[in-house]
């Protein structure tokens, strides 16, 4: 087996885009008139990011640096500037909706507008692109095929039943199970795969909607291309780096893979200060037959575009393959002042700065493709309009507290408010957005939300896109956790001790939907919290929590990894017992409003504080 060559981080977009000086390995020798070279431009998981991502920190010659990263817009400057390259294939890996704003209020349009800038050979569906159900992803699709670029929407896996919305007459109305794609004499075959498990517990599909294995569908097609004569096979799929990684390995006759799902960075961007990698770009393993097979995905939210050169020899085996994963930012570069401010910096150090891009590779300053661009502004003008409309209505004013029996009123002025922090019941937003959240998960039996991550009281009246994003202005997506009751209870005690023992902010203190107790802030750790109990996911029946008991959590990716003093979901999250759901948590609560229509404070009995003795002793009302 010849020896395979994975090559310079910045080879090939130097020779399909002037922006650089760094220095590159030479060009291949030309290839015999009998084999191959293909190029491959992808993207993957953008989640519904047009916009830039402001404020992405990198690093030049150890120096803490802002820029504007990433868009979409620029992603289609990398696209199009690859047009060049013969023999190329452009690739979307899945996961294009869900996320922001965008999706919440324009359900894919925005998405298949910024996708046609580009013209994707094909687009490989993700788990996300069923949150709709089978109907709200054909609305997408026709938004996608509404554009002059008939992209093909693959999804080998995915069996659609007759008369449903994606198969509204055929089979393959909607959903292809591979493309073919020839360069001269050569034919490409190019087959999607969809991640199962994730689509059908976690989405919601149809349930007439079928979804076969992963590895003996790409099996199953792989030979039906073969039987046809074709030789060179690519996996376009949406199942995570880890599962392509142990897909190659069971197929004969694979020859690339590139993926989406697990949002994964490949590549080496040391010079740049980013660690997040998780290994070379490609990554090159072996198939079922020992030949190589060439892997790449490329990270998420529209901040990286990943371009692979694939060779083959003359019987059609994977020869080389190589490629870079490039990060496009924008040229306002801050950096910080003697007071430790991040202020734009000077002519000088901006040339520097952009010197020492060219050299170390990884990042590249660009500008917006026009056209993606002046679509772009399209939308996010009608997005401002949209940000003032209602989406619900609140029946009474849902208030904001950190700890139930904290001096401070964080709701006051809001009517309805004037008592709320002497009240064992506690916030009443955070609450609310509990529920949101367990309504939200397919699985989840717990929703937890910790009282810091609620910015602002919902009050009484309309209430517009705009207000759901006062209440909640990040940018959290929501992770499920399984954990054993014991963990759980585990969980609480970290919560309070966070500030109570350690010194840490009160805004660690816990809320959470279809979990509740009794809670002494007067006892030291471990007798805080008692009479906990459960109610399981579709049940209406309270239980005692089992410490034995297994029970899916779900939460922001915040306190997933450990953050406001939450160390046993951190530590769990580190053993792997976590999936990102890729749902944003206000888009989360937005769903749960529009669905609603009206949203009051909970129950009583559906308060996770059931009864509460301040730190002073005294039984709060």
């Amino acid at each position: 087996m010849r020896q395979m060559l994975i090559s310079c981080s910045a080879s090939l977009l130097a020779l399909a885009l002037s922006l650089s000086a760094c220095q590159t390995a030479p060009l291949p020798a030309p290839l015999p008139a009998s084999a191959l070279e293909i190029h491959i431009a992808h993207i993957n998981d953008h989640h519904s990011h047009l916009e830039a991502t402001p404020d992405f920190e990198i690093s030049i010659n150890g120096v803490p640096t802002r820029v504007e990263a990433g868009g979409f817009p620029r992603l289609t400057t990398l696209f199009k500037a690859s047009q060049g390259l013969p023999n190329l294939l452009k690739l979307h890996a899945g996961d294009a909706m869900t996320g922001t704003l965008y999706h919440t209020l324009y359900q894919g349009e925005a998405d298949a507008a910024l996708m046609n800038s580009v013209c994707f050979d094909a687009f490989e569906l993700g788990n996300h692109e069923f949150d709709e159900g089978d109907a709200g992803l054909r609305r997408f699709l026709d938004d996608l095929r509404n554009g002059p670029c008939q992209t093909s929407v693959l999804a080998a896996n995915v069996e659609a039943a007759i008369g449903s919305p994606l198969a509204p007459a055929a089979a393959n109305d909607y959903l292809q199970p591979y493309l073919l794609k020839s360069f001269g004499n050569v034919t490409v075959g190019i087959i999607g795969i969809e991640v199962r498990g994730k689509t059908m517990n976690s989405s919601r599909p149809l349930a007439s909607t079928r979804f076969a294995d992963e590895v003996a569908s790409a099996q199953k097609y792989i030979e039906r291309l073969r039987a046809q004569g074709i030789r060179h096979i690519v996996l376009l799929t949406h199942q995570g780096y880890a599962a392509d990684v142990a897909m190659a390995a069971q197929l004969s006759d694979v020859d690339v893979i590139i993926g989406g799902d697990s949002h994964t960075l490949l590549g080496d961007f040391a010079a740049i200060g980013i660690d997040a990698s998780s290994g070379p770009y490609p990554t090159v393993v072996r198939n079922r037959d020992g030949d190589p097979v060439c892997i790449g995905q490329a990270w998420e939210y529209a901040k990286a575009f990943g371009l692979l050169q694939v060779r083959f020899d003359a019987q059609g085996r994977v020869e080389s393959c190589r490629g870079e994963v490039t990060l496009p930012i924008g040229d306002d570069f801050r950096q910080k002042d003697a007071s430790g401010a991040f202020v734009a910096v000077d002519a000088a150090t901006r040339a520097r700065i952009v010197q020492a891009l060219q050299k170390s590779g990884g990042a590249r300053v660009l500008t917006a493709d026009p056209l993606a661009q002046a679509t772009l502004t399209r939308f996010a003008g009608r997005l401002e309009d949209l940000k003032k409309q209602q989406i619900g209505i609140a029946s009474e004013s849902l208030c904001l507290v950190r700890v139930p029996g904290e001096s401070t009123n964080r709701s006051s002025g809001v009517a309805g408010c004037e008592q709320a922090n002497t009240l064992a019941r506690g916030s009443d937003i955070a609450q609310a957005v509990a529920i949101a959240y367990r309504q939200a998960s397919r699985l989840a039996d717990i929703a937890l939300q910790n009282g810091g991550g609620i910015r602002s009281a919902l009050p009484q009246g309309e209430v517009s896109f705009n207000t759901a994003y006062t209440v909640l202005p990040y940018s959290n997506v929501l992770f499920e956790l399984q954990l054993s009751g014991s963990q759980v209870a585990e969980v609480l005690e970290d919560a309070v001790g966070n500030y109570l023992d350690r010194g840490g902010s009160d805004g660690s203190h816990p809320y959470a939907a279809g979990l509740r107790w009794q809670l002494d802030l007067s006892q030291p750790r471990g007798h805080r919290f008692s009479a906990i109990e459960v109610q399981r996911k579709d049940s209406e029946i309270w239980q005692a929590i089992d410490p034995q008991g297994s029970y899916t959590v779900v939460t922001s990716d915040y306190l997933a990894n450990g953050s406001d003093g939450y160390t046993t979901l951190g530590r769990i999250h580190q053993t792997g017992h976590s999936v990102n759901t890729y749902l944003n948590y206000t888009q989360t609560f937005v769903d749960y409003l529009l669905a609603r229509g009206t949203v009051s404070r909970p129950a009583a009995a559906d308060y996770s504080h059931q009864r509460v003795i301040g730190r002073d002793g005294r039984v709060l009302p």
